[in-house]
């Protein structure tokens, strides 16, 4: 890791000014992507712009049918928040099983949606909850957020400050999950909607998506054997060590049953 300069602002206004400064500038939330990174020089920032000492972006508010979390909420908040529990289990779910208790409890929302990994949880609520993601130069759907890869909507110095999630009448969130990481081999959220359902795929391609074959079949039948038997084309899926694209779009079937058997059961 080479020497940097560090800066704490006190605004959204102020760290975007700090970030425009000059140089290459990273923000930081969390850290638990930025810093490995940084420590095997992959990348290499002049100033890190740390976002934690900035008030109002952390924070769960509900206003009737939406759930607002703050960019700064760790993910161990969101986990054991009653508001988020109340509204939206499979939201609770997901960030409970992210990590462990050590990424918990410094990781952020903001931070993983920035990043956008594409094994990473939390994309796949924001997508299949049809989110609007609100930065410090505006909205973003969530259906327009997520572009492929480590890649967003977000122009350069744009910071995220917080997530509104519609709130369905039922979701879930399952994953087979890398056994060291945690990371998500397959993930699938599922949120059924008084309009149709919603179901958006990470970890199996280059980036989260919507599984569109699946939310016909449960939007006409919301039920695990509508969609029993049903897998993804493993011709977009990834490969790599952990597992092959066949076996991504077997995952994806048995996941997308798991998820939609939890979204039906009575939420207490």
């Amino acid at each position: 890791m080479r020497e940097f300069a560090y800066a704490r602002p006190g605004s959204v206004a102020e760290a975007a000014r700090t970030f425009a400064g000059g140089g290459e500038a990273a923000f930081i939330a969390g850290g638990h992507t930025l810093l490995p990174a940084m420590k095997s020089r992959l990348r290499m920032p002049d100033t890190l712009v740390d976002l934690g000492g900035i008030p109002g972006l952390a924070g769960i508010a509900r206003d009737g049918d939406t759930l607002t979390i703050g960019a700064l909420t760790t993910h161990a908040t969101v986990a054991t928040d009653a508001a988020v529990a109340a509204a939206i289990p499979g939201l609770a779910s997901l960030a409970a099983g992210i990590g462990d208790p050590q990424v918990r409890n410094r990781g952020t929302l903001g931070g993983v949606i920035a990043n956008n990994d594409p094994a990473a949880d939390y994309p796949a609520a924001v997508l299949a909850l049809d989110a609007v993601v609100t930065t410090s130069a505006g909205r973003h759907a969530a259906d327009d957020y997520f572009q492929g890869m480590f890649t967003t909507a977000l122009t350069d110095g744009e910071i995220v400050t917080g997530v509104t999630f519609k709130v369905p009448p039922a979701s879930a969130y399952a994953k087979f999950r890398h056994p060291a990481s945690r990371y998500a081999v397959v993930g699938i959220f599922v949120a059924r909607f008084a309009a149709g359902v919603r179901v958006a795929v990470t970890g199996a391609g280059p980036g989260v998506f919507r599984w569109a074959e699946a939310e016909a079949a449960l939007s006409a039948d919301f039920s695990a054997a509508a969609v029993s038997g049903l897998t993804l084309d493993p011709a977009d899926l990834n490969t790599d060590i952990h597992a092959s694209a066949e076996y991504r779009g077997h995952l994806a079937g048995v996941m997308l049953g798991q998820a939609v058997t939890a979204a039906r059961r009575p939420h207490r």
